[in-house]
């Protein structure tokens, strides 16, 4: 029984990680159709931003402010890659709109410019963040379960990012006028919406968000340019499953490919679990090619 408890919890908690990778690209491919092959860098940027931000605080080391570091490196890590997505638009995705082709070719050699770019400033061997006192341990449950606190906090962090976009899309003017945008853009614009600025604000969002996956992921492991590409695979299979653009549908999705993958890898091993849930996708998209949920749109007919 410890055991199955065991993969149930790991099967979500890698479903937050993908949940949280997934969100920013929910909101750049599903809400504005741009195949961002850039995001998995976004996230490697997020990752770097919380590494600076350990090395400011640095000097504190052995103290009890050190641990607070990691509190601000997360809105710090939004903050950063929110601005590198928002320099990204205006300068190579506002010319990419409605040519989903060109988008990803220009998107995936921004990737490897990102790329070399870590390499340049930080070198090719990967680093280390120190994680705080405050998340090492974990919660005992049994002599022999024990939960990470590292992973716990990974999923409320996820849960928390989830609510917040809600909130922004649904509850706050911002939001209404990002969604009036993207289900009609002409009736949207002849409202007097400054479309060309909720371009703008929206990829810079969905940038942030992937820089705060970025930030998560730091606590799991080592750090390096090559982060990001380990989940631009599941994070569009996490999309593209749950329905483009549907928040409810994004956190659907990767609880199905996170625990999907934690079965299947229990049952057989961890290249044949991927490569079924991989087969189990697409036969699931065959079936229903919009995935789980759907946002309706009232674009005009040509």
């Amino acid at each position: 029984m410890e055991t199955y408890l065991l993969q149930i919890f790991n099967g979500i908690s890698v479903s937050s990680i993908l949940m949280l990778a997934a969100l920013g690209l929910a909101v750049t491919f599903g809400l504005m159709k741009i195949i961002n092959m850039a995001h998995g860098e976004l996230i490697m940027t997020g990752a770097y931003a919380t590494y600076i931000i350990q090395g400011v605080f640095k000097p504190l080391d052995g103290s009890a402010v050190f641990g607070l570091y990691f509190i601000l490196a997360i809105p710090g890590a939004f903050l950063i890659t929110a601005a590198v997505g928002y320099l990204l638009e205006i300068s190579v995705i506002k010319r990419l709109y409605g040519r989903p082709l060109d988008s990803l070719l220009a998107t995936w050699g921004v990737s490897l410019v990102l790329q070399q770019l870590a390499r340049s400033i930080f070198g090719a061997p990967n680093v280390d963040v120190k994680s705080p006192a405050w998340l090492n341990g974990g919660l005992v449950l049994t002599e022999g379960l024990q939960l990470p606190y590292k992973r716990l906090f990974i999923i409320f962090l996820a849960a928390l990012c989830i609510l917040g976009v809600y909130w922004f899309l649904y509850r706050t003017a911002w939001g209404r006028r990002i969604r009036a945008v993207m289900q009609n853009r002409s009736m949207a614009q002849s409202l007097g919406i400054n479309t060309r600025m909720i371009d703008s604000i929206t990829f810079a969002l969905g940038s942030g968000l992937a820089g705060v996956a970025g930030c998560a992921l730091t606590l799991l492991g080592s750090i390096g340019p090559t982060l990001g590409t380990g989940y631009i695979v599941d994070t569009f299979m996490v999309v593209v499953l749950g329905g483009a653009g549907s928040i409810i549908g994004t956190v659907a999705g990767a609880g199905s490919i996170g625990i999907g993958n934690t079965a299947f890898e229990f049952l057989t091993n961890a290249s044949l679990g991927k490569v079924i849930v991989f087969l189990v996708v697409i036969m699931f998209l065959q079936w229903k090619p919009q995935g789980f949920f759907t946002i309706s749109s009232r674009a005009l007919d040509e």
